[in-house]
Protein backbone atom coordinates (compact mmCIF):
# COMPACT_ATOMS: atom_id res chain seq x y z
CA UNK A 1 0.00 0.00 0.00
CA UNK A 2 1.25 3.69 -0.87
CA UNK A 3 -0.53 6.08 1.25
CA UNK A 4 -0.13 9.58 0.25
CA UNK A 5 -1.08 13.25 2.26
CA UNK A 6 0.81 16.00 0.97
CA UNK A 7 0.25 19.74 0.06
CA UNK A 8 2.46 22.03 -2.00
CA UNK A 9 2.02 25.72 -3.03
CA UNK A 10 2.25 25.93 -6.81
CA UNK A 11 2.75 29.37 -8.79
CA UNK A 12 1.24 28.78 -12.46
CA UNK A 13 -0.19 30.89 -15.34
CA UNK A 14 -3.16 31.57 -13.22
CA UNK A 15 -0.90 32.64 -9.90
CA UNK A 16 -1.23 30.81 -6.69
CA UNK A 17 -2.52 27.49 -6.49
CA UNK A 18 -2.40 24.73 -3.28
CA UNK A 19 -1.84 21.17 -4.33
CA UNK A 20 -3.60 19.43 -1.62
CA UNK A 21 -3.58 15.52 -2.75
CA UNK A 22 -4.38 12.73 -0.22
CA UNK A 23 -4.75 9.24 -1.85
CA UNK A 24 -3.77 5.33 -0.81
CA UNK A 25 -2.81 3.15 -3.74
CA UNK A 26 -3.16 -0.47 -3.24
CA UNK A 27 -0.10 -2.75 -4.71
CA UNK A 28 0.26 -3.66 -8.04
CA UNK A 29 -2.92 -1.27 -9.02
CA UNK A 30 -2.19 0.41 -12.06
CA UNK A 31 -3.40 4.34 -11.40
CA UNK A 32 -4.16 6.81 -13.96
CA UNK A 33 -3.67 10.49 -13.09
CA UNK A 34 -5.78 12.92 -15.77
CA UNK A 35 -6.80 16.38 -15.67
CA UNK A 36 -6.28 19.74 -17.08
CA UNK A 37 -2.86 21.27 -17.84
CA UNK A 38 -1.43 22.77 -15.08
CA UNK A 39 -3.32 20.68 -12.36
CA UNK A 40 -0.85 19.58 -10.80
CA UNK A 41 -0.50 16.11 -12.64
CA UNK A 42 3.49 16.01 -12.92
CA UNK A 43 4.42 17.77 -9.68
CA UNK A 44 2.53 14.95 -7.92
CA UNK A 45 4.55 12.43 -9.77
CA UNK A 46 7.85 14.47 -8.95
CA UNK A 47 6.59 15.00 -4.99
CA UNK A 48 6.37 10.93 -4.85
CA UNK A 49 9.72 10.58 -6.81
CA UNK A 50 11.48 12.64 -4.23
CA UNK A 51 12.37 15.61 -6.93
CA UNK A 52 10.62 17.94 -5.29
CA UNK A 53 9.64 18.73 -1.86
CA UNK A 54 6.29 18.97 0.11
CA UNK A 55 4.27 19.32 3.41
CA UNK A 56 3.08 15.94 4.72
CA UNK A 57 3.74 12.46 4.61
CA UNK A 58 4.22 9.68 1.90
CA UNK A 59 4.64 5.96 3.24
CA UNK A 60 5.55 3.21 0.56
CA UNK A 61 4.77 -0.42 2.14
CA UNK A 62 5.57 0.69 5.82
CA UNK A 63 8.39 2.77 4.50
CA UNK A 64 8.45 6.30 5.10
CA UNK A 65 9.86 8.70 2.17
CA UNK A 66 8.57 11.61 3.58
CA UNK A 67 7.11 13.29 6.79
CA UNK A 68 8.37 16.21 9.09
CA UNK A 69 11.63 14.64 10.35
CA UNK A 70 12.50 12.11 7.17
CA UNK A 71 12.67 12.71 3.39
CA UNK A 72 14.34 9.95 1.35
CA UNK A 73 16.47 11.52 -1.38
CA UNK A 74 14.97 9.50 -5.07
CA UNK A 75 17.95 7.03 -5.49
CA UNK A 76 16.65 5.57 -2.10
CA UNK A 77 12.92 5.27 -3.31
CA UNK A 78 12.77 2.02 -5.43
CA UNK A 79 11.55 3.97 -8.26
CA UNK A 80 11.54 3.93 -11.89
CA UNK A 81 10.57 7.22 -13.25
CA UNK A 82 9.88 8.34 -17.28
CA UNK A 83 9.44 12.53 -17.73
CA UNK A 84 8.80 14.46 -20.47
CA UNK A 85 12.40 15.43 -20.35
CA UNK A 86 14.47 12.20 -21.48
CA UNK A 87 17.71 13.31 -19.29
CA UNK A 88 20.13 11.21 -21.18
CA UNK A 89 24.28 11.49 -20.89
CA UNK A 90 25.41 12.29 -24.06
CA UNK A 91 28.65 10.06 -23.50
CA UNK A 92 27.12 6.75 -22.72
CA UNK A 93 25.48 4.64 -25.52
CA UNK A 94 22.10 3.43 -24.69
CA UNK A 95 23.44 -0.16 -23.27
CA UNK A 96 25.84 1.77 -21.23
CA UNK A 97 22.28 3.76 -19.64
CA UNK A 98 20.45 0.61 -19.11
CA UNK A 99 23.48 -1.00 -17.36
CA UNK A 100 24.75 1.95 -15.53
CA UNK A 101 21.73 1.56 -13.21
CA UNK A 102 22.17 -2.09 -12.94
CA UNK A 103 24.73 -4.86 -14.53
CA UNK A 104 21.92 -7.30 -15.18
CA UNK A 105 22.73 -7.52 -19.28
CA UNK A 106 20.59 -10.35 -19.26
CA UNK A 107 17.60 -8.11 -18.63
CA UNK A 108 19.03 -5.08 -20.16
CA UNK A 109 19.11 -6.98 -23.81
CA UNK A 110 15.64 -8.09 -22.70
CA UNK A 111 14.48 -4.78 -22.25
CA UNK A 112 16.10 -3.62 -25.53
CA UNK A 113 14.23 -6.12 -27.34
CA UNK A 114 10.92 -5.28 -26.25
CA UNK A 115 11.81 -1.55 -27.26
CA UNK A 116 12.96 -2.39 -30.46
CA UNK A 117 16.25 -0.99 -29.96
CA UNK A 118 18.69 -3.88 -29.68
CA UNK A 119 20.36 -2.81 -33.27
CA UNK A 120 21.02 0.46 -32.05
CA UNK A 121 22.37 -0.09 -28.43
CA UNK A 122 25.86 0.92 -29.66
CA UNK A 123 24.74 4.41 -30.61
CA UNK A 124 24.50 7.39 -28.75
CA UNK A 125 21.81 9.96 -27.70
CA UNK A 126 22.64 12.43 -30.15
CA UNK A 127 22.40 9.62 -33.22
CA UNK A 128 18.66 9.29 -31.54
CA UNK A 129 15.55 10.35 -32.85
CA UNK A 130 13.03 11.87 -30.31
CA UNK A 131 11.05 8.88 -30.07
CA UNK A 132 14.08 6.46 -29.91
CA UNK A 133 15.02 8.75 -26.66
CA UNK A 134 11.94 8.27 -25.16
CA UNK A 135 12.22 4.41 -25.50
CA UNK A 136 16.07 4.11 -24.31
CA UNK A 137 14.59 6.48 -20.96
CA UNK A 138 11.64 4.02 -20.75
CA UNK A 139 13.59 1.11 -20.54
CA UNK A 140 16.55 2.57 -18.03
CA UNK A 141 13.29 3.21 -15.96
CA UNK A 142 12.67 -0.42 -15.99
CA UNK A 143 15.93 -1.83 -15.32
CA UNK A 144 15.80 -2.48 -11.67
CA UNK A 145 12.40 -3.72 -11.50
CA UNK A 146 10.49 -0.81 -9.59
CA UNK A 147 7.62 -1.49 -7.26
CA UNK A 148 6.63 2.05 -8.39
CA UNK A 149 7.14 2.93 -11.62
CA UNK A 150 5.94 6.94 -12.50
CA UNK A 151 5.21 7.66 -15.91
CA UNK A 152 4.36 11.23 -16.86
CA UNK A 153 2.71 10.90 -20.64
CA UNK A 154 5.41 8.58 -21.85
CA UNK A 155 3.90 7.18 -25.48
CA UNK A 156 3.49 10.92 -26.40
CA UNK A 157 6.59 11.28 -28.85
CA UNK A 158 5.82 7.75 -30.15
CA UNK A 159 4.41 6.35 -33.46
CA UNK A 160 0.81 4.76 -33.29
CA UNK A 161 2.67 1.39 -33.37
CA UNK A 162 5.16 1.81 -31.52
CA UNK A 163 2.88 3.58 -28.86
CA UNK A 164 0.66 0.26 -28.75
CA UNK A 165 3.46 -2.18 -28.36
CA UNK A 166 5.05 -0.34 -26.08
CA UNK A 167 1.41 -0.05 -24.27
CA UNK A 168 1.78 -3.72 -24.12
CA UNK A 169 4.71 -4.44 -23.13
CA UNK A 170 4.38 -2.06 -20.17
CA UNK A 171 1.36 -3.94 -18.61
CA UNK A 172 3.24 -7.07 -18.91
CA UNK A 173 6.34 -6.08 -16.92
CA UNK A 174 3.97 -4.23 -14.52
CA UNK A 175 1.73 -7.32 -13.48
CA UNK A 176 4.75 -10.13 -13.91
CA UNK A 177 7.11 -8.13 -11.55
CA UNK A 178 4.21 -6.89 -8.89
CA UNK A 179 4.80 -3.22 -10.07
CA UNK A 180 2.35 -0.22 -8.37
CA UNK A 181 2.08 2.31 -11.62
CA UNK A 182 1.17 5.41 -11.70
CA UNK A 183 0.87 7.25 -15.04
CA UNK A 184 -0.13 10.95 -16.20
CA UNK A 185 -1.77 10.83 -19.88
CA UNK A 186 -5.00 12.90 -21.64
CA UNK A 187 -5.14 10.05 -23.82
CA UNK A 188 -8.26 8.54 -23.15
CA UNK A 189 -7.25 5.10 -25.32
CA UNK A 190 -4.54 4.70 -23.12
CA UNK A 191 -6.96 5.70 -20.26
CA UNK A 192 -9.16 2.80 -20.79
CA UNK A 193 -6.36 0.07 -22.00
CA UNK A 194 -4.06 0.75 -19.01
CA UNK A 195 -5.85 2.01 -16.36
CA UNK A 196 -7.93 -0.29 -13.00
CA UNK A 197 -7.79 3.21 -11.76
CA UNK A 198 -8.47 7.00 -12.56
CA UNK A 199 -7.96 10.08 -10.96
CA UNK A 200 -9.03 13.22 -12.16
CA UNK A 201 -7.03 16.35 -10.46
CA UNK A 202 -8.17 19.92 -11.20
CA UNK A 203 -6.42 23.39 -9.55
CA UNK A 204 -4.86 20.94 -7.03
CA UNK A 205 -7.27 18.63 -5.68
CA UNK A 206 -8.71 15.14 -6.72
CA UNK A 207 -12.12 16.15 -7.83
CA UNK A 208 -12.78 12.43 -9.10
CA UNK A 209 -11.63 8.74 -8.34
CA UNK A 210 -13.31 5.43 -10.02
CA UNK A 211 -11.98 1.93 -10.07
CA UNK A 212 -12.92 -0.41 -12.89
Amino acid sequence: MINIDISKTLFGVDGEMELNISLSIPSRQFLIVTGPSGSGKTTLLRVVAGLENSNGKIVVENEIWQDSNIFLPPQKRGIGFLFQSYALFPNMTILEHLLFVDSDIEFANYLLEITHLTKLKNRYPQYLSGGQKQRVALARALMKRPKLLLLDEPFSALDTNMRNHLQQEILSIHREFGTTTMMVTHNREEMEKMGDRYITIEHGKIVSDRTD
